[in-house]
């Protein structure tokens, strides 16, 4: 924020005023200085979750307003009556009057009283999650998220997983199982509902939803590490229809085979095996990729990386038509695969230029080489990686509260 002040013609502009600096200052904070400008909004009425947190919040604002207003005017009408300029004679006692005594008991009583009913009756809706809820199941770790779908086992094996960004129909409950593999986290995408605190060990159930289709901005909201502000994810909001088309081809995903000699056949052998030779470990070994060896839990699912938009858990988008074939992208997809701990602290990734990283024990270890030929043909591989088009549910989604650059953020 530029609070500098300038001179001219002899007159001197103010400095940005305290409440526009820590309104942008909070925007920042609870954006995690987002390089997609994409806002969050507390107040989002396409939430049934949201509208009975605003019906109970209006009591309790009005409440506060007739306190507010009842205290003022009863501290300025004393003031002003029993001035001291009017009044010679000492002021009257009454200590001891019972009725007085029991207004002043009374009231806060009941005020404090109707709000606690009114809170019950809103955590009586909201915390229960009705058996015919959507159900997903959230993982938490450094820094990043799996979204897994427990009632959708895929024809490869295993359950329906996709990282970082979460898929989710719309005008129906959606009831998220919450854990973490490491410490507390807390998950909060707030245009469809509250925030849970993940935490190892401990399994939470709450419901959100919204009515509208579209992407949405979800962040940690616990601080959790060195890339705190840096653990991000999406929540892409699908009408029904599309959502069950969706969930059913990843269902039926199998990953690609590559053709021989290629780019994509290259990148798969050194992800599954890796590079012994330079001590380039394998990217199997901490990553699952459906319908292949690869079952790797260490880190985030990237089955259908080459229909995802985001890489490093939201810290980059490929919003283009391209996708990650688009330049820059793929800029940051070959800084990612070279040293992610560079360009996102606290990443336990390996690295694969020489650099020495810290691995999951916390030791500072040597990383692997692969040439950049090599690395072109991992991302290759993960670009390959693809939902058929008729199921990827980035098309035609709304990006709810983007800001007004386009392109690839």
């Amino acid at each position: 924020m530029n609070t500098t002040k300038h001179r001219h013609s002899g007159t001197r502009r103010r400095p940005i005023t305290r409440p526009i600096a820590a309104a942008a200052l909070g925007a920042t904070l609870l954006t995690g200085c987002q390089q997609a400008n994409q806002s969050l909004f507390i107040g989002d009425m396409s939430s049934a979750y949201n509208r009975e947190i605003w019906w109970m919040s209006v009591w309790a604002i009005v409440l506060s307003i007739i306190i507010f207003v009842g205290v003022s005017y009863a501290l300025f009408y004393t003031v002003q009556k029993f001035r001291e300029d009017r009044h010679d004679a000492p002021p009257a006692q009454f200590h001891g009057n019972n009725r007085l005594e029991v207004i002043l008991v009374a009231v806060p009583v009941i005020i404090v009283f109707g709000l606690s009913i009114l809170t019950v009756r809103s955590m009586a809706i909201l915390n229960p999650t009705p058996e015919q809820a959507t159900k997903i199941d959230v993982l938490g770790k450094q820094f990043w998220w799996n979204f897994a779908y427990p009632e959708t086992t895929s024809d490869a094996g295993g359950v329906v997983t996709n990282g970082n960004e979460m898929i989710m129909p719309t005008k129906q409950p959606v009831a998220l199982t919450i854990t973490s593999g490491d410490v507390i986290h807390g998950f909060w995408a707030p245009n469809i509902g509250g925030q849970r605190a993940a935490m190892p060990a401990v399994q939470k159930t709450w419901q959100v939803d919204t009515e509208r289709p579209g992407a949405y901005q979800g962040n940690c909201s616990q601080l959790c590490g060195a890339s705190h502000a840096n653990m991000r994810y999406k929540v892409v909001a699908l009408d029904q229809e599309r959502y069950d088309a969706t969930l059913a081809a990843m269902k039926a995903y199998r990953a690609p085979e590559p053709a021989p000699g290629s780019a994509e056949a290259r990148g798969y052998a050194l992800f599954m095996q890796g590079k012994s030779s330079t001590g380039a470990v394998s990217c199997a070994a901490c990553h699952r990729v459906q319908g292949t060896p690869a079952g790797g839990v260490a880190g985030p699912d990237l089955s259908f990386f080459g229909t995802r938009r985001t890489l490093g858990a939201g810290m980059w988008e490929a919003m283009t038509d391209e996708k990650w074939e688009d330049p820059k992208a793929a800029k940051q997809l070959s800084d990612w695969l070279k040293n992610s701990p560079r360009v996102k602290p606290g990443s336990l990734m390996p690295t694969y230029d020489g650099s020495e990283y810290r691995n999951t024990k916390g030791e500072l270890v040597k990383g692997g080489t692969l040439t950049d030929a090599e690395i072109d043909d991992i991302a290759a591989y993960l670009r390959s990686l693809q939902l058929p088009e008729e199921a990827d549910y980035w098309r035609d989604s709304p990006v709810i509260g983007a800001g007004a650059t386009g392109g690839n953020q």
